[in-house]
């Protein structure tokens, strides 16, 4: 036997060293997103060409819950959301069968569709700056795509992605003199460059004496192959490309902007593969980037951005250390209880359990993460009952003079079932927690998963190694005559002195009147119910978490150039670097923030900010306060609003307030958008409002009549072509240089003084009669823009979004915003939703209370089972309600909310650990009873209590002593010697630490009282009845 304890704990030390660490669970996001691109296409055809006929397809595959779409200038993102039991494999299969089913429906001009799937694997965990003064754009890109491809080459890095580099072109800028000298169109230009950069399979000749390919060079593969192509010949000789262009190896216009702690700068982002450590990855990231940066040149700097590697570690650490500190609190309490040897036995089930649960984590394939973690801590209290349970018993026997052997195998064969029965009520009330629906589900999984581990590893030691390390370790004693538990025995209760003595008149008392005990209680758990609905705070869906990471977003309304957008960027970026506090940061302008999710980012976001807050133990200010003086500094730009973007902890579900406006007519839409997003803006207690309406704006127009460019020779193709020359330019083809990996688009265009609005009437088309101005039978015309069109399940869609203030409940301004709303005349066209933390807390709230009815159901079989006796079973499960009402006191003692995850899950927690206590009590009554038929009921339910009272308030207080310092927002480290008030590890786990410390601690102050009266009130009754029987038959007789 000690050999496979051995074993088990050494198999438990090489999975802790081999398991991967994160921040967070590795949580597959059920979503495929395809992203289609087609040059110049307005939104409003985006929607009409690319959108709709992909939505036809998509919306028809099995398991899809959401579809979301988005249009916008240039390209088409659809996002297909399906259920997170649904098959991520076939998912991906499905939506590549239906976009190639819909690619036939879509112009033939569009890119080839690119499909992908969303994971957390896809967030960076490091970011790599690259810039310094003096370095050119081009060896800034070179490098940063250098140490991408070394970085790359690292086994566990997914991928890593380039922010702020700009794509190659080989641009040829047209002399539009010498092409007017030369008597050249531009669609003469256009059509010789494409008609000689194609690659030809001219196929192979079979000669009789061999068969030989025939190639025929057409793809341009160098700049002189470009400048060669012939145009025109004339007497003189043959006019190429040279003649009438100058060609040049640029860079397309910059339509975005990155910076590195307040630096120009390059950045790769980081991402690693699932189910890998962070700490190892970051680790050989930063290997490589050292190893490669020797190499560049001395004036270039190098900067980590990001790192989370910090923060993981140092979240690991505390919770780590507030485990160690609970288990010495719980190893303390039961030395005190039992002593040295037998406080040992029983703590030894702890670092087993632990090593247990570690090897069931690894062989499962999770990392140790938080939530890992955290079901580790909450498994601390929970895990040692089964031990103390039989060593208590145990204990007593040795103090009747039993041998160690015989003491230790009475109280596991005496205790067998009760444990078996306790730890399955406990399982059973964590189990329907494991068939957690949605994203918030699979974050959450790993607690009761993590709970079961440590718990079955507990029982296994209760029941197994326990006995036989205490019949190895203990000593005979001698019987002592009228110590406590004979007294308990013999009957002599008010020979017992001491908190037992005190508790054995209290129990007289409380089976002498037992009727009154249960009134008094049901009189208590009202008024608290009733005090809870009128003092209570509210509910919110999840916890406000002291800030690390934060950010800010950037939005302004306007037709800005990149390079005015980047000027209105670093102002904000140059403010929030005035506050302090920042470790690192990075900022984005420009480049389109059209993201996914609840209406993606605003239209009018121009530019974001990532940062990473300085350590938290060298700040004055804690992260809130660091937040509130950067939204300080930044909220009065004019023209500009800036708002905070705190990091998501846990589920991620966007803004606290989100409504959704559906609706076909977009000007009606709109319409609405804009009034209750003015109203939101007025509403106290709100900040960070924005909405996903199309921007106001302009855009030209151009209006062909069609009958006069018929007669001038023209048509709208040639109007197009000679328009583009003057805008991006004119494709004509690809060619790959050696010097770099991917293709480089050949564009031609007019030089830049001959772009602009203003040149467009100046433009000339070629047609039989010669060159025409396109003014001749081209009108421009002004009008309204349409920047995006955001589209869900087939519906264009719109959002108003808002935050609360720190101490704001979303769910009260989500009450005023409804009946706000009930006064307003709404459209009937519009139909309007709340979404997001709203949603996601009414499923939630809807999932507990369905899992805990089941939890409930299932612990009454189970309990039926064990006692054959349904009056039994639901005085064991009345402990749940009193366990759910001490923590609803709980929140009225300490202002907190009802949060619909954490509390939810205490509460849920609850039930299987309250009813453990009851579960032994009776036990041991029907035990006596049996074993006693010559003893009335008071007398066995007396020492019935005060023989469980010990073990009962040890599995109590270790419970809650273990939870303690973190339900009071402490977190004691012993490890790193450190405490800490309303750090993030306390203010993380408070809500549900104090849910389980209030409701166990009210629960089992009250079950030790009423569970007695209640396992007397059946006969107090009969006697009453028996009584009242025998008076009304005197009084018959009498008559």
């Amino acid at each position: 036997m000690m050999s496979v304890l051995a074993a088990i704990v050494f198999a438990g030390l090489a999975s802790y060293s081999a398991i991967p660490i994160e921040m967070d669970p590795d949580v597959p996001i059920p979503i495929v997103v395809v992203t289609i691109l087609h040059e110049g296409i307005s939104p409003e055809d985006s929607e009409r060409l690319l959108v709709r006929p992909m939505e036809l397809e998509l919306r028809s595959l099995e398991g899809v819950e959401e579809l979301d779409a988005y249009a916008g200038e240039g390209s088409a993102t659809i996002v297909v959301e399906f259920d997170t039991k649904f098959d991520q494999d076939q998912a991906l299969v499905d939506v590549r069968e239906a976009v190639n089913m819909a690619k036939a429906k879509i112009p033939s001009t569009a890119e080839e569709p690119i499909i992908r799937e969303v994971s957390m694997s896809d967030f960076p965990i490091i970011s790599v700056g690259i810039g310094g003064e003096g370095i050119s754009e081009r060896i800034k890109f070179r490098l940063a795509r250098e140490l991408r491809d070394e970085i790359e080459t690292i086994d566990d890095v997914l991928e890593a992605r380039l922010e702020g580099d700009r794509e190659e072109v080989l641009e040829a800028v047209i002399d539009p003199s010498e092409l007017e000298a030369y008597g050249i169109s531009n669609e003469e230009l256009l059509s010789a460059v494409g008609r000689n950069n194609r690659l030809i399979a001219a196929g192979s000749v079979d000669t009789g004496r061999g068969r030989f390919s025939i190639k025929i060079p057409g793809v341009i593969e160098t700049g002189e192959d470009v400048l060669s192509i012939p145009l025109k010949a004339t007497s003189d000789g043959v006019i190429t490309l040279a003649d009438v262009v100058s060609l040049r190896r640029t860079f397309k216009d910059a339509d975005g902007y990155s910076r590195a702690n307040g630096s120009s700068a390059v950045v790769v982002e980081v991402a690693k593969r699932a189910n890998t450590s962070i700490v190892d990855v970051v680790r050989e990231v930063k290997t490589v980037v050292e190893e490669v940066r020797k190499n560049f040149p001395a004036n270039v700097e190098v900067s980590y951005i990001a790192d989370m590697t910090g923060d993981t570690v140092d979240q690991i650490d505390t919770l780590e250390g507030n485990i160690t500190t609970a288990m010495f609190l719980v190893l303390t309490v039961v030395v005190a209880a039992v002593g040295i040897r037998s406080g040992l036995l029983v703590a030894l089930g702890i670092p087993f359990s632990f090593m247990f649960a570690f090897m069931i984590v690894n062989l499962l394939g999770y990392t140790y993460n938080f939530m890992v973690m955290f079901g580790m801590l909450l498994g601390l209290g929970m895990l040692i009952d089964g031990a103390i349970v039989v060593v208590e018993l145990a204990d007593r026997r040795l103090k009747d003079g039993a041998s160690p052997k015989a003491a230790f195998s009475y109280a596991v064969n005496r205790m067998f079932l009760p444990i078996i029965a306790s730890t399955m009520t406990t399982l059973a009330a964590f189990l329907p927690l494991m068939f957690w629906p949605g994203v918030a589900g699979q974050f959450m999984k790993y607690l009761p998963i993590t709970v079961f581990a440590v718990l079955v590893g507990s029982l296994g030691y209760a029941l197994l190694f326990a006995p036989v390390l205490g019949a190895m370790i203990s000593r005979q004693q001698t019987r002592l005559e009228g110590s406590y538990h004979q007294l308990i025995n013999q009957g002599r209760f008010d020979e017992v002195g001491g908190i037992i003595g005190a508790y054995a008149r209290l129990l007289r008392l409380s089976t002498a009147h037992p009727l009154i005990v249960i009134c008094c209680t049901v009189v208590l758990l009202v008024a608290i119910l009733q005090a809870y609905s009128s003092r209570g705070v509210g509910s919110t869906y999840f916890i406000d978490v002291e800030p690390n990471f934060t950010g800010v977003n950037i939005s302004a309304r306007g037709n800005y150039s990149a390079e005015e957008i980047r000027d209105i960027v670093l102002d904000v970026e140059r403010r929030v670097q005035e506050v302090g506090y920042i470790d690192s940061s990075y900022t984005r302008a420009g480049g389109g923030h059209s993201s996914f999710g609840n209406g993606g980012s605003a239209p009018d976001k121009i530019g974001a900010m990532f940062m990473k807050l300085s350590d938290r133990r060298t700040r004055e200010l804690d992260g809130w306060q660091v937040e509130q003086a950067m939204e300080d500094a930044i909220k009065n730009i004019p023209g500009v609003r800036a708002e905070i973007n705190s990091m998501e902890m846990g589920p991620p579900v966007g803004k606290d307030i989100q409504i959704r406006l559906r609706g076909e007519d977009l000007k009606v839409l709109t319409d609405h958008t804009k009034i209750i997003r003015a109203h939101l803006e007025e509403m106290e207690g709100l900040v960070a409002v924005d909405d996903t309406a199309p921007m106001p704006g302009i855009e030209w127009q151009i209006e062909v009549d069609r009958a006069k460019a018929a007669m001038t020779g023209a048509d709208v193709t040639s109007v197009g072509a000679a328009i583009q020359l003057i805008t991006n330019g004119v494709l004509v083809g690809r060619y790959r240089p050696d010097d770099v990996d991917d293709e480089v688009d050949i564009r031609i265009r007019y030089p830049e003084e001959y772009r602009g609005v203003s040149q467009l009437d100046n433009l000339r088309v070629s047609t039989s009669s010669g060159q025409v101005p396109i003014s001749s039978f081209v009108e421009r015309v002004a009008k309204s823009k349409v920047s995006s069109i955001f589209r869900q399940d087939g519906s264009r869609v719109m959002y108003v979004r808002a935050n609360t203030e720190q101490g704001v409940l979303p769910n009260d301004k989500l009450d005023e915003i409804r009946e706000w709303l009930s006064t307003q005349e709404i459209d009937q066209s519009i139909d309007i939703k709340f979404r997001g933390a709203s949603e996601e807390q009414q499923e939630v709230n809807q999932f507990i209370g369905v899992a805990f009815t089941l939890a409930l159901m299932a612990m009454g079989i189970l309990l039926v089972t064990q006692f054959n006796s349904f009056y039994q079973a639901l005085l064991i499960l009345s402990a749940v309600v009193m366990s759910t009402i001490g923590v609803l006191l709980g929140l009225i003692v300490t202002g907190y909310p009802f949060s619909a995850i954490m509390t939810g899950i205490g509460i849920v927690a609850l039930a299987g650990i309250i009813v453990n206590n009851n579960i032994v009590l009776i036990d041991t009554f029907n035990h006596l009873r049996r074993e006693n038929p010559g003893w009335d009921m008071q007398r066995v339910i007396m020492t019935t209590g005060c023989q469980r009272l010990r073990p009962v308030f040890l599995t109590t207080f270790t419970t809650g002593f273990g939870l303690l310092p973190l339900a009071s927002g402490v977190s004691i480290d012993l490890i790193g010697r450190e405490i800490e008030v309303g750090g993030p590890t306390a203010s993380y786990w408070v809500q549900l630490a104090s849910a389980v410390v209030s409701g166990l601690s009210f629960a089992t102050l009250l079950t030790l009282v009423v569970t007695p009266a209640l396992l007397i009130a059946p006969e107090a009754i009969k006697s009453i009845v028996n009584k009242v029987r025998d008076f009304l038959g005197g009084r018959m007789s009498a008559a």
